[in-house]
């Protein structure tokens, strides 16, 4: 298996968890006096899993280094779906009282990433190990 998927995924996972401490610090730092409680509580959750999932997805990559295959592949790809869907849907729920985006469209997103981010999990039970 081509490793170029992997070194883009890596890639991409180091961008997605550099956004993270981004909003983190956002969220931690500028909307803490601008949002409420539950808002805050809601981009916590977000940027939480999204470390998560980054990690997982590294993990991925250093799975793939030993034994790469089409269901890394496809772990990798759930988690970075996941985070994108989950986190980011969470991101904008949690803003939705600053921005006015109407939360009813998106709702349905984080539901969704969490079906990816267990698809990943699962992925990885049944990735083939070297003997």
């Amino acid at each position: 298996m081509n490793n170029t998927f992997f070194n883009r995924i890596q890639t991409l996972a180091a961008g997605i968890g550099a956004i993270g401490v981004i909003f983190g610090a956002f969220g931690a730092h500028f909307l803490k006096s601008k949002l409420p409680v539950g808002d805050l509580e809601t981009i916590k959750t977000g940027v939480l899993y999204l470390f998560i999932h980054t990690l997982a997805t590294l993990l991925v990559c250093a799975l793939s280094q030993h034994s790469p295959n089409r269901v890394l592949k496809a772990s990798s790809l759930a988690f970075i779906i996941g985070t994108v869907m989950f986190s980011g849907s969470l991101f904008v729920i949690g803003t939705a009282s600053l921005t006015g985006f109407p939360v009813s469209m998106i709702g349905f997103i984080t539901p969704l990433g969490g079906l990816a981010f267990i698809l990943g999990w699962i992925l990885l039970i049944f990735s083939p190990k070297n003997k």
